[in-house]
């Protein structure tokens, strides 16, 4: 049975569309600052330089989504949703919702995502009474667990994975807690970084509260919540007439996961998408159970990533809790994509994008010119840690985490991106230089993929080769990734890219892990590389269709070799 969404917000739409707008530019502004103040403060490069985070403002009474920055990953604005009313609720059975206090934890199952992406959520209150929250949210470089980085593709339980933090006050009635701190810099490898991490969070919660009550004193408390409420039910209007305009019907469509690390066995993701009129239904019934490793994801996570889908298919709807308003969703419990404590959910990443995935090839069967092909559908989470030997810093810890990039699918106005970021995000990933100037490793190569873009009428973007060599003595390798069995997929007839390919050198040759696309414990020796060859994006469009002379300018880039050439030439004869 559909769960309906009930939250709609109901506030009268009688503001001018002049102020309606300044207003909104001026909120968003206020979370695209916050993000700012984060990303030029922390320590963590995820964070400083790929953007791993994000802010936003949230409903007072719900805990909703009012407003969330143009810079920070989408999929955590969906969950704080839920981290949120996480907070609300501990809040609540602690001596209630108090100015001054700063809520901070990880706990994947109230607030989504994974253990790595710290929450903290601050109540706003306006001459004495609550009016919204602040929330920010981060991916911290290292938090415990038994892999550094804390993508542990091995992992059976949560606490495999990193220390568990519950909802707890880190600022009380304004005073910061050095308790707690102490706790969080004894449960990670690289304290500094937590600690510079948390700082920068803090900084940018402080600064929304100045700007906001900025706001507050210009306009008005009424005014600007009035502007709230419109712009949520002018999403959810949006996102009704959008839905409208799709064919009524049943639109179905499964993938898979390669396996869960500790089983070498595919998972299913499968979605049957019912449209009737102005409402949407998605339905994951038929996904697999949840499973022993760590790709399960938490049904906040999931609906994070619905919402993400569906922003990418209707980019003009305001962000905000709107957006989900008029979708209902089929999510019995116990799924790989509705898993409860104590499952681990370190990979969320790869789970989420194949969410994403059947949410646009579904959409693909109704409306071919709204959706695009699959893109790459995996980060490749990459983890190098060792010792440092010299003699400056002999015996200091070092942990290399980074996420890398692909192709993007092909779609009914061109081809896809070549070597773009995950559709779950904003992310960007990080520069080669960053990487080589923070660890002791370098690039022998970082370059696009040749033939890994899927072929059609729009070829999908191409794939990257990055090949890493260690410089220092010795140090451990973890691998989690995805798109090692099953390629993405193209829509309306185009074809499949390049799988997933994760290789490793040991004594001068070449090695692949078991499990094609996770692994841990990889050593390597000095002078000794990995490399990752990632997947391209699907194709749209029967490749007959493609013009010649956009095969001719392929084969000129080096985006196809001659034989892949040939191969198309034949299959337009």
């Amino acid at each position: 049975m559909a769960e309906h969404n009930t939250t709609a917000h109901t506030a009268p739409s009688r503001m001018d569309p002049v102020t309606l707008a300044v207003l909104r530019g001026r909120l968003e502004q206020i979370a695209d600052e916050m993000d700012a103040t984060l990303y030029r403060s922390a320590f963590n490069p995820i964070i400083a330089e790929a953007h791993d985070a994000c802010h936003g403002l949230y409903d007072a009474i719900s805990g909703d989504t009012l407003v969330q920055g143009k810079s920070g990953l989408p999929v955590f604005v969906g969950a704080m949703a839920f981290a949120v009313r996480a907070a609300m609720r501990v809040a609540a059975e602690r001596g209630g919702i108090t100015a001054g206090d700063t809520w901070l934890f990880n706990d994947p199952y109230e607030g989504g995502t994974h253990a790595n992406d710290f929450k903290l959520v601050r109540p706003f209150f306006r001459h004495g009474k609550l009016y919204c929250f602040l929330a920010s949210a981060a991916h911290w470089h290292d938090v415990g667990g038994n892999v550094p980085g804390n993508y542990n593709p091995a992992a059976t339980e949560c606490w495999q994975e990193a220390v568990q933090i519950p909802p707890v006050r880190i600022v009380r009635s304004g005073v910061f807690d050095d308790d707690v701190l102490a706790i969080l810099k004894a449960n990670t490898r690289l304290p500094d970084s937590l600690w510079g991490d948390l700082n920068g969070q803090l900084a940018a919660l402080d600064l929304g509260e100045r700007r906001l009550h900025d706001l507050l004193d210009q306009y008005g408390d009424a005014v600007v919540h009035q502007a709230m409420g419109e712009l949520r039910t002018r999403a959810v209007k949006l996102m009704q007439s959008h839905i409208a305009a799709l064919p009524d019907g049943r639109y179905s469509f499964s993938d898979i996961l390669d396996n869960d690390g500790v089983k070498d066995e595919a998972l299913t993701i499968a979605l049957d998408m019912t449209v009737q009129g102005e409402r949407l239904t998605l339905d994951f019934s038929r996904t697999s159970p949840q499973c022993a490793g760590p790709v399960n994801i938490s049904r906040a996570t999931a609906i994070a990533a619905c919402y993400v889908a569906l922003k990418h298919l209707f980019p003009d709807v305001p962000a905000n809790a709107g957006v989900l308003d008029a979708v209902d969703f089929v999510l019995p419990e116990g799924l790989v994509i509705s898993a409860a404590r104590p499952r681990p959910v370190g990979g969320y990443t790869e789970t989420i994008l194949r969410m994403i995935d059947v949410i646009f090839s579904a959409t693909a069967q109704a409306d071919p010119k709204r959706a695009m092909a699959q893109a790459y559908g995996t980060i490749n989470a990459l983890s190098i840690a060792g010792h440092r030997t010299d003699a400056a810093r002999k015996g200091q810890r070092w942990v290399m985490f980074s996420f890398f990039g692909g192709g993007h699918g092909g779609h009914s106005d061109g081809d896809g991106l070549s070597h773009g970021n995950a559709p779950i995000s904003t992310a960007t990933i990080p520069p080669l230089e960053i990487l080589e100037a923070a660890y002791p490793v370098r690039f022998t190569q970082w370059a696009l993929r040749p033939d890994s873009g899927g072929d059609g009428q729009h070829r999908g973007g191409l794939g990257a080769i990055y090949e890493i060599e260690l410089l220092e003595q010795d140090a451990e390798v973890f691998i989690f990734g995805e798109r090692g069995k099953a390629a993405p997929q193209g829509i309306s007839g185009g074809s499949a890219s390049a799988v997933n390919v994760f290789s490793y050198e040991n004594d001068s040759e070449w090695h692949q892990p078991p499990m094609r696309s996770k692994m841990i414990g990889i050593r390597l020796k000095q002078g000794e590389r990995v490399r990752l060859e990632t997947p391209g994006g699907g194709g749209y469009g029967a490749p007959a269709a493609r013009a010649a002379a956009a095969r001719d300018k392929d084969l000129a880039m080096g985006y196809v070799t001659a034989p892949t050439a040939l191969k198309a030439l034949k299959g337009k004869e």
